[in-house]
């Protein structure tokens, strides 16, 4: 794990990017350098005293030039309603990071399918962009309720050059329904074609994980998830986040988010 620090973080932007889903992008210079892809900030927000407990949320991108760090985050609860109320230019966060482990796909791994379901798009974005900078063949799987909420579709279009494979429950962008039939065909025609996969990631609601999953173990594919779990301290010390693995529990946090799929006791 990267050495954490505490930053505090001028909000530079806080839009909405769909009904419901907004894109925040702060100033965090010593984070936007050490992290890595699939990792996550804990963030206090302010005028929220009586809630003491930071908020998890994956990096979209972290931009170590710039030092910039863009979080994409869901409208659930009191939390996420009050950040939408933050206002770039006058106010600021504290965040802590990088945390966790990130993805870690196979050093020779050539071919990789990502499938994400949902917000669950932005941890996978900044695997998207290093993989297709390191020569890797990378398809892009992603799944939303609605084509306004398909949010980070031109994001991993300008990462990989094309166009991901899409899917919306309501049908209005790209094969109605959920994204796993997708995903199936993904492995099917590659391994047809004599150029199977031999990387996946996922990151979404768990049941979409639990049979990616099982899709890439049918197709002998190593696979690794994100798992998200409610946390309290962020740095592994509370024990609030633990995931079963076929090792025991483990900390979401920290030994985690990102698991190999083979570990998980789903």
């Amino acid at each position: 794990m990267n050495h954490l620090v505490n930053e505090h973080a001028p909000l530079l932007v806080n839009e909405e990017l769909g009904r419901g889903i907004w894109l925040m992008t702060v100033e965090a210079p010593a984070i936007a350098a050490g992290a890595r892809p699939g990792q996550f900030v804990h963030v206090r927000i302010p005028g929220m005293d009586d809630h003491i407990l930071r908020r998890p949320l994956g990096i979209y991108a972290a931009d170590a030039a710039a030092g910039t760090v863009d979080m994409m985050y869901q409208v659930l609860g009191f939390g996420t309603s009050r950040m939408t109320e933050l206002a770039p230019g006058a106010a600021a966060v504290e965040l802590i990071g990088p945390v966790g482990r990130g993805w870690q796909p196979p050093e020779d791994a050539r071919r990789a399918l990502l499938v994400a379901g949902g917000v669950g798009s932005a941890p996978l974005h900044p695997l998207a962009c290093e993989l297709a900078a390191a020569g890797a063949d990378v398809t892009a799987v992603l799944g939303a309720g609605t084509a306004e909420a398909l949010v980070a579709r031109e994001r991993f279009c300008a990462a990989l050059g094309r166009e991901p494979l899409c899917s919306t429950d309501d049908g209005t962008y790209g094969r109605a329904g959920f994204c796993t039939p997708l995903v199936a065909e993904a492995l099917e025609e590659a391994a047809a074609e004599g150029r199977p996969f031999d990387y996946v990631a996922c990151c979404g609601p768990e049941p979409l994980m639990r049979l990616v999953a099982g899709l890439a173990a049918e197709a002998r594919v190593f696979c690794e998830v994100s798992l998200e779990r409610r946390m309290a301290c962020g740095v592994g010390a509370c024990l609030s986040c633990v995931v079963d693995t076929v090792d025991g529990k483990r900390r979401a946090c920290v030994d985690g988010p990102v698991f190999p799929a083979e570990e998980v006791v789903w």
